[in-house]
């Protein structure tokens, strides 16, 4: 028999940037209690049972398993998803995407379209927030569909239409008021592949060309025959490619193009508007 203040102390995982986060997130789950909890009664003993799930997790994450692929769900924006090993984990950088489209877009009436989806923690965050919005959800791997489908009918958001697309296919003549994605920006052979959570993560929802830049050229190309006069295409991108996914929304026709900046000061967004 231990207790909790004991389990995390002698908790080790030397290669995470998080230890203790990501120590109290583990034995959270594994006593089903909140961390605020560990906290509130750290002299609490602790079953054998939820000790030893914890030691297992333990084992995960020494062997670089990331956290949310461990217990199954990750926070975003104001939400608690469902993820899986064949989505993207989403993360605090992309919320600018949110806030962003939030900024642009008025509360009134509006079609929002999301590309590539994955768990549809972009699509849901916007419809949680606009319930007058519709927001359609495409991917084109059929497991992140039925994933983001299920945290769609949990969170019991009505105004969000999940479908299988491979970017634009199934959407025929479909046009919006502002199409956003957050697509795979990294170059094939980037040694940060090899490196910390990503090298558990989907490579196809990661890697987009030999320079990282394919499916945003691609996006870019077909977005102006699905948006409507006066829409916004908005990307998310690497922290160097601000300048290049500038101009080739500049080249494509779109006007008041900018970059904006994530968290850590890098340029992580552009959009462009299409002239009305």
């Amino acid at each position: 028999m231990t207790i909790i203040a004991s389990l995390l102390r002698a908790a080790e995982l030397p290669d995470s940037p998080t230890a203790r986060l990501d120590a109290e997130l583990l034995l959270a789950a594994a006593l089903g209690k909140s961390r605020s909890y560990l906290h509130t009664w750290p002299e609490k003993i602790v079953s054998s049972e939820s000790a030893l799930t914890f030691s297992g997790y333990l084992l995960r994450r020494r062997a670089g398993e990331p956290v949310a692929y461990i217990l199954g769900q990750q926070g975003f924006w104001k939400l608690d998803l469902e993820v899986a090993p064949h989505t993207l984990i989403p993360r605090p950088d992309t919320e600018l995407l949110v806030e962003t489209a939030l900024d642009l877009l008025p509360a009134s009436p509006a079609r929002v379209l999301d590309l590539g989806t994955g768990s549809g923690a972009i699509a849901l965050a916007l419809a949680s927030e606009r319930p007058a919005w519709h927001v359609t959800a495409v991917d084109r791997v059929l497991e992140a569909v039925a994933l983001a489908e299920r945290n769609r009918q949990r969170l019991q958001l009505e105004n969000v239409h999940v479908l299988t697309s491979h970017w634009f296919s199934a959407l025929a003549d479909q046009r919006f008021d502002m199409i956003i994605s957050n697509p795979p920006y990294i170059a094939a052979g980037d040694v940060h592949l090899a490196q910390g959570d990503v090298r558990f993560e989907p490579e196809s929802a990661l890697v987009a060309g030999v320079d990282g830049l394919d499916d945003i050229r691609e996006i870019i190309q077909a977005a102006p025959q699905h948006l409507n006069p006066g829409g916004w295409l908005m990307l998310e991108h690497g922290y160097d490619q601000a300048d290049a996914v500038r101009q080739l929304l500049s080249g494509a026709g779109f006007a008041q193009v900018e970059s904006r900046k994530d968290l850590g000061t890098h340029e992580r967004i552009t959009l462009g508007r299409l002239p009305c």
